[in-house]
């Protein structure tokens, strides 16, 4: 990473963003996430912005969420049209969280018709919504695919139940292949299961089972990533207390090389270091956009924007979000503008992660060096990189934040 991140300004109270941000608009991938803050209950392991009906109290609710929602996409079409800007269509859609499909089907239609309305959706547009699988049913799956919704990516986390004990998550093992039918009865034809890995007390047989679970399903997508004990959550408390041991660094290695391989045999191969798809069609194009460089707007409390090579993020708790947009002000707290090098950095950083690699011209002549080093050490594919690209190998792919700090200091 950069030794120092640009500095953050307060971002002005319409939303307005710098001339030279809005250039070239629409000739970079633009997507919209929305970002629903609500859970039923809190992961242990979990340290996004979420809340549950008890931590909020009277204080917001999915109403004045989503009205909060109408209004900032609304604000974020006219904050692009600036100028006499086209306003690009929404070419990928993604509602995380949190718990979308605590909104059910009638609220998540109502999600997507806002984007409709305010940035409009482009032909063949990919729209996905995560869903945990206790708060799903094959009437909620219906209502989303007519809604308009075509991917759906749902947290399956593992098959093992004393994993999701200490995890915390509250469905049965059973329930995430039960919900992956559900959603192919509905008419989805890509559908995503999320793993995590290297849970205290995990075996490999759980996770073997786990990968069997999920093929048996015949998903087009697995994303796979290793569990990080992640400050001020309760799991970081456990572990701090001795209850949990910290995951072993070797040990997640083996893992991954164990996903990996059960996936690529089962004809899913690796796109992105954490990502496995069945073929080109049913990759995340709107996590793609992130990783190559594109613009997006996030909506909703606590989300982060990109536009032009400028970052944004939004006031993080419900009640202030909602009510910052009923006085018709932007809910942007913060910005910053990165210079041609930070967005350099951050192109190495992220396109070094994708099995296409990076071009070996994004580096400086430091970076070349490092990449021929790391080639002779077994890092990045020599013939790729003869080729002009930055490519991990297996090993490299293990190693791959390493890697990346060679190539930018």
């Amino acid at each position: 990473m950069p030794a120092q991140l640009p500095v953050g300004e307060p971002a002005p109270a319409d939303g307005t963003l710098p001339p030279e941000a809005l250039t070239g608009l629409g000739s970079r991938p633009f997507g919209v996430y929305v970002h629903v803050p609500f859970c039923a209950t809190r992961c242990g392991y979990c340290d996004f912005n979420t809340y549950t009906a008890d931590e909020l109290g009277s204080a917001a609710g999915f109403g004045s969420w989503l009205d909060g929602l109408r209004a900032e996409l609304e604000l974020g079409a006219g904050v692009l049209a600036a100028g006499g800007q086209v306003v690009p269509e929404a070419e990928t859609v993604f509602v995380g969280g949190g718990t979308p499909s605590l909104l059910g089907a009638q609220r998540l239609g109502e999600v997507l018709t806002a984007i409709r309305e305010s940035f409009g959706l482009a032909d063949e547009a990919e729209v996905t919504t995560e869903s945990n699988p206790e708060s799903t049913s094959p009437e909620f799956f219906a209502g989303i695919r007519e809604a308009g919704y075509n991917r759906v990516s749902l947290g399956m986390q593992s098959a093992a139940e004393h994993v999701l004990r200490v995890l915390e998550r509250r469905h049965t093992p059973g329930r995430a292949v039960a919900a992956v039918g559900e959603a192919r009865a509905a008419g989805f034809e890509h559908v995503n299961l999320d793993l995590i890995y290297g849970t205290p007390g995990e075996t490999d047989d759980d996770l073997r089972a786990s990968l069997d679970a999920v093929l048996s399903t015949g998903v087009d997508h697995v994303s796979a990533y290793a569990l990080i004990v992640e400050d001020g959550t309760a799991m970081a408390r456990k572990v701090r207390r001795g209850e949990l041991p910290m995951p072993d660094d070797d040990v997640l290695a083996d893992r991954y090389e164990l996903i990996d391989g059960v996936l690529g045999e089962a004809g899913l191969g690796w796109y992105e270091v954490s990502n496995w798809a069945r073929d080109d069609a049913a990759r995340c194009r709107h996590n793609l956009g992130y990783w190559q460089g594109g613009d997006w707007w996030g909506a909703g409390p606590g989300a982060h924007s990109h536009v032009g090579g400028v970052r944004w993020w939004n006031v993080k708790h419900p009640a202030r979000y909602a009510a910052v947009l009923a006085e018709g002000a932007s809910p942007a707290v913060g910005r910053e503008r990165l210079d041609v090098e930070d967005r350099r950095i951050e192109r190495i950083m992220l396109e070094l992660r994708l099995a296409t690699g990076l071009p070996v011209a994004a580096l400086d002549e430091q970076g070349r060096v490092a990449a021929k080093q790391a080639a002779a050490d077994g890092l990045l594919e020599r013939e790729d990189l003869t080729a002009g690209r930055c490519v991990l190998t297996d090993r490299g792919r293990l190693l791959a934040d390493g890697v990346v700090q060679r190539l930018i200091t």
